[in-house]
């Protein structure tokens, strides 16, 4: 079994950063794919970005590439998506998840394990 639990959300002004960490816990051997989703009031959860096991091959999606930034520490059991040049419009609730295998990074219905989430405003 495994445990994820986010933190590092926040307020910040538009144009501003947040490093968002997750860290594992139980079974962490089994974990591959390492993502982060998001979900804003009143819309679906959607994929922001995804890191394989040795962190060789990443997956963002259109909205914030080139804004962020996933990494991962497989020694810490930790991964991070670090936000730069935040816009209002990223503003929701983001979730760390976990797969065990290789998958389609965007799938959410292919993660298995999931973190309550991070709180993240971006607001003037």
């Amino acid at each position: 079994q495994v445990q994820l639990a986010e933190s590092g959300g926040g307020l910040v002004r538009p144009g501003g950063s947040l490093r968002l960490s997750c860290a594992a816990s139980g079974r962490t051997t089994s974990i591959y794919t390492m993502a982060w989703f998001r979900q804003a009031p009143g819309k679906e959860r959607e994929f922001v970005a995804a890191i394989s096991w040795s962190g060789s091959s990443t997956n963002y999606a259109d909205s914030v590439k080139g804004r962020f930034t996933i990494s991962r520490d497989n020694a810490k059991n930790t991964h991070y998506l670090e936000m730069n040049n935040l816009r209002p419009e990223d503003t929701a609730v983001y979730y760390c998840v976990a797969a065990r295998s290789m998958i389609i990074p965007g799938v959410r219905e292919k993660y298995d394990y999931w973190g309550q989430g991070t709180q993240v405003t971006v607001s003037s």
